[in-house]
């Protein structure tokens, strides 16, 4: 796991496997015991498969337990690797709007503006859309800072990655939810000299068949 202060510093930014919220299209935000489902699983492994041969040197997760179950599939591949949490890629404070159906929440006027102008949006006795993104960018960039030439597997949140994504891609933030994150997915952000480089954007070609799902006994 070789370094070099000449070579460029690595994000790949992972959003953890489907749960059953996911799946029913619920808003589960920062609800503890939220775990992987039987598919999500499977992307875990396939996701760690894919990582097996790439040299990484630091995994962060989000503290939560369907980011921290990804984690723990990418670092059984590398076994010098320990899991560090970081409370700064958890997922959005959907305050009041956490647990409730997406379909419900659609209905309200200011789930438009969530998705039009998140700019200016926040949730009820949550945070804000814009808080969200300055507080990813934050994170990302100090760990860029603190491991210099080095790739970092940072397993966060879907919002989380696409506000990062929209910060560097040079994209106004109302525009962000266009970017699409899969679960699973490994987006992928280079820092070298002065300018940061988005490479790859949700790649999921190491996602299993969703036909595979229901296999498993």
């Amino acid at each position: 796991m070789s370094k070099s202060k000449n070579s460029p510093t690595t994000i790949l930014l992972i959003r953890h496997g489907e749960n059953n919220w996911t799946e029913t299209h619920k808003l589960a935000g920062r609800t503890a015991g939220v775990y992987l489902n039987d598919y999500g699983k499977q992307q875990a492994l396939a996701l760690g498969e894919r990582l097996s041969n790439s040299t990484l040197h630091t995994i962060y997760a989000s503290p939560l337990e369907r980011t921290v179950e990804t984690a723990e599939a990418i670092a059984k591949h590398h076994a010098k690797l320990e899991i560090q949490l970081h409370p700064g890629i958890i997922e959005v404070d959907y305050g009041d709007w956490t647990g409730e159906p997406i379909s419900k929440l659609a209905k309200k006027e200011a789930w438009s503006k969530v998705q039009f102008c998140p700019s200016g949006a926040s949730f009820p006795e949550g945070e804000t859309m814009y808080d969200m993104q300055a507080r990813m960018v934050q994170v990302i960039n100090r760990l860029v800072k603190k491991h210099g030439g080095e790739t970092i597997a940072i397993v966060g949140h879907a919002d989380l990655i696409k506000g990062a994504l929209a910060h560097y891609l040079g994209v106004h933030f109302d525009l962000f939810q266009r970017i699409m994150i899969s679960t699973a997915s490994i987006s992928t952000i280079r820092f070298h000299g002065v300018m940061p480089r988005v490479e790859c954007v949700n790649d999921t070609n190491h996602n299993p068949s969703r036909a595979k799902k229901h296999t498993k006994k």
